[in-house]
């Protein structure tokens, strides 16, 4: 299934910025890059709007630098990966116990 895809204005318009602030950002976060067509139009994911909406938020409301944003997103992302590899840990600790032969004795 395709991830929705938003066009600049729409995506712009639902994190209440201009598109312009969003191409300016793309250079400041490496996370935002937004796919591109073959004609170059940008398209953003509901991943990147929230990722717009958590710069706006670190930028507007708490009041940080472009670094200090950088930096949060930067711990935030090593925090999601540690989450991601937990999980992908523990779903294969639960993929092993469930299979028959697990629960059976090989002494």
């Amino acid at each position: 299934m395709e991830p929705k895809t938003y066009k600049i204005g729409e995506a712009a318009r639902l994190c209440g910025v201009k598109p312009f602030v969003l191409r300016f950002w793309e250079s400041e976060f490496p996370g935002l890059s937004p796919i591109r067509t073959p004609k170059g139009q940008r398209l953003y994911t509901d991943e990147h709007v929230r990722l717009i909406a958590r710069i706006k938020a670190l930028l507007h409301e708490q009041g940080l630098t472009i670094e200090g944003a950088r930096k949060k997103l930067a711990e935030k992302g090593d925090a999601a990966e540690l989450l991601r590899a937990l999980h992908a840990e523990l779903s294969a600790i639960r993929a092993l116990l469930a299979r028959p032969d697990a629960t059976s004795d090989h002494t």
